[in-house]
């Protein structure tokens, strides 16, 4: 199932987001509550400011200019508004110190943890899943986590806490005008959470999808570079990159105007509710039930209310936005895999020369997740413990998917896979893949040095052991050309090299893992002849010891190979050596040999090949 078929078929409601926050939260917990009663002391603060605003006016109002009671009751006021004013400020600073530390932490977790399940998804996930549109999910969904926590607390929590106080305040002062002001509040958060809820969520969610396809699109093309320029094809590419930025724009420009249409009604809703406080309390002031002073305190109180719930609308909406941004990431970290280590996993310790049988395929049954046909059913055969094994057959009959399933990159279905007297199944994959070297027919290296590219199965090997083996692999020779020789990078998947070298560094990083178990995709393919040659020595010195499987398009490569399995549409219909294979005059692969000697094809193509044999066992 891809990304996208997933996400379809599962929504990520709130109360997975707030696991996910709970997650990451609970760990830092105390920096987050400390941050939370610093800002709510400091709301207070906020919340009480007007009533000494109206005391001032209260105290000029009706005295003359110079008494003095009238004025000691004004300084009295006035120094009481602003020490709460300079705390307000400063518990807020306090808050910020708290929060920093919290926030930056989360955001680290949640990056790392990203990472770290998306690289234990199965290979049939990353077959079906943009590598470009992948970061973009992990990036936009750690700042949508901070958009997220900021919105909480530098938002809502605020807003929520000087609303309820404020009310509180007002329904003590002035029954009448808390009870108008608390009503219109409720009804504005009521209406507020609908439109988000209803209208920006679905809209702000589409929005999200397309900005990861502009993601991932972008990421193609430019990874495909090499192609682009060698076909011309840059307007092409430029046309359909446009086309899906042109997608997400309309979404983009939809989702955010409906965003400032939500503002607009939410302004005229806190207008009507100042008009209703300020008319309500003139109409107190006619009937001697409020004095001037408390005119002042509800504008103030108003202007106070109204900034908040100016805000709370905007919160709201940024805080649906976060959650659809979040989306992603909150699945990756929900989303358990098929393929992981089982709960009393063990590491896989290979002791080739203590049995004979070092791999054992045992009544195995498979299929792909994504499909219904299987590809094996109930194969059994067993490999030996330092034999040269070749796999030949054409595309599609089950070569590659054979050394996957020994990788453990899938589950099998059915039966077992048994490596030195172990389950794969029951060992832990690390372990696993550490036992296991592979030189594929098309390397991928890393952006960094070729030292490190070398090492990659053993980061612990010494200069000297690295040199070792690229020599080994005939390495060495171009390596000493390069300006910076073994700390040259090498551009992003080896760009800077070319295919020839790209395949000799994979060979010298095999050589160095030193694996009791090879496998070789057809390892030599990018070579020319010369160096074809030599390496081909370097891996027969290589192979000796070990148990070697090599998935072989060139049959001229493995006629010293001790087994050769003939695969056709999941099946192994014939094994032997070369020689038995080939003195079997309706052999299939006797029948592939000879038309790739002939040069009639160039690998074992299902369209050219004889009709299909009976199935043979050469000794």
């Amino acid at each position: 199932m891809s990304d996208e078929e997933e996400k379809k078929e599962r929504q990520i409601s709130y109360k997975d987001v707030m696991r996910f926050a709970w997650h990451y939260w609970r760990p830092n917990k105390w920096f987050g509550v400390g941050a939370a009663v610093l800002m709510l002391t400091s709301v207070s603060m906020d919340a009480i400011v007007p009533i000494y605003t109206g005391r001032i006016v209260d105290a000029m109002v009706g005295h003359a200019p110079g008494d003095t009671a009238a004025w000691n009751d004004a300084w009295a006021a006035f120094w009481a508004f602003a020490l709460l004013a300079f705390l307000h400020q400063a518990l807020r600073v306090g808050s910020l110190y708290f929060w920093n530390g919290f926030a930056v932490r989360n955001l680290q977790k949640i990056v790392v943890d990203g990472l770290y399940k998306v690289q234990r998804f199965s290979s049939d996930w990353h077959a079906n899943t943009f590598a470009g549109g992948t970061v973009r999910k992990i990036t936009r969904g750690m700042w949508a986590f901070d958009s997220f926590e900021d919105t909480i607390l530098m938002g809502l929590l605020p807003a929520v806490t000087i609303m309820v106080g404020m009310s509180i305040m007002l329904g003590f002062r002035l029954p009448l005008v808390g009870l108008a002001a608390g009503t219109m509040i409720v009804i504005y958060c009521a209406v507020s959470i609908w439109m988000s809820v209803k209208i920006l969520a679905p809209r702000f969610k589409q929005s999200a999808d397309a900005d990861t396809k502009v993601g991932a699109t972008l990421a193609d093309i430019i990874t495909g570079n090499p192609s682009v320029k060698s076909f011309g094809a840059e307007a092409r590419e430029d046309a359909i990159f446009r086309k899906v930025a042109e997608t997400w724009r309309a979404k983009a420009i939809w989702s955010w105007q409906t965003g400032v249409s939500a503002d607009a009604f939410r302004s005229i809703f806190r207008l009507l509710m100042m008009a209703s406080m300020v008319a309500t309390t003139i109409y107190l002031w006619k009937a001697g039930q409020a004095t001037p002073g408390d005119i002042v305190l509800v504008i103030t109180t108003f202007f106070i209310i109204g900034g908040y719930l100016r805000d709370i609308g905007m919160h709201i909406s940024h805080l649906q936005r976060a959650v659809a941004d979040m989306e992603d990431i909150v699945m990756f970290w929900m989303r358990e895999d098929d393929v992981q280590d089982n709960a009393k996993a063990e590491p896989l310790i290979v002791k080739p020369s203590r049995r004979r049988d070092l791999i054992s395929f045992q009544g195995v049954g498979f299929k792909y997740p994504s499909t219904d046909k299987y590809i094996y059913k109930d194969m059994s055969i067993d490999i030996s413990s330092g034999e040269k094994l070749a796999l030949v057959g054409p595309s599609g009959s089950g070569k590659s998917t054979f050394v996957k399933l020994i990788q453990r990159l899938y589950n099998v279905t059915d039966g077992r896979i048994v490596i030195d007297g172990q389950d794969v199944a029951g060992v832990t994959m690390e372990s696993l893949r550490k036992q296991v070297a592979l030189v594929p027919q098309e390397p991928a290296l890393f952006h960094r040095s070729l030292s490190e590219n070398i090492a990659y199965g053993r980061p612990d090997a010494t200069q000297e052991e690295i040199v070792a083996a690229a020599k080994k692999a005939f390495a060495h020779e171009f390596i000493e050309t390069l300006p910076k020789g073994y700390d040259t990078l090498v551009g992003e998947r080896g760009v800077k090299l070319s295919g020839g070298e790209r395949q000799r560094v994979a060979i010298a990083r095999a050589i160095l893992s030193d694996a009791p178990v090879l496998i070789l995709d057809e390892a030599t393919s990018s070579l020319d002849s010369i160096s074809e040659h030599y390496i081909q020595m370097a891996l027969e010195e290589l192979m000796k010891g070990r148990t070697t499987i090599t998935i072989a398009h060139r049959l001229s490569t493995i006629q010293k190979a001790d087994r050769i399995l003939v695969f056709d549409k999941g099946e192994i219909i014939e094994q032997g050596n070369h020689a038995s294979l080939m003195a079997r005059p309706d052999s299939r692969y006797k029948a592939l040999y000879d038309m790739q000697a002939l040069e009639l094809v160039t690998d074992a193509d299902p369209d050219t090949e004889p009709k299909k044999p009976r199935i043979v066992v050469a000794e």
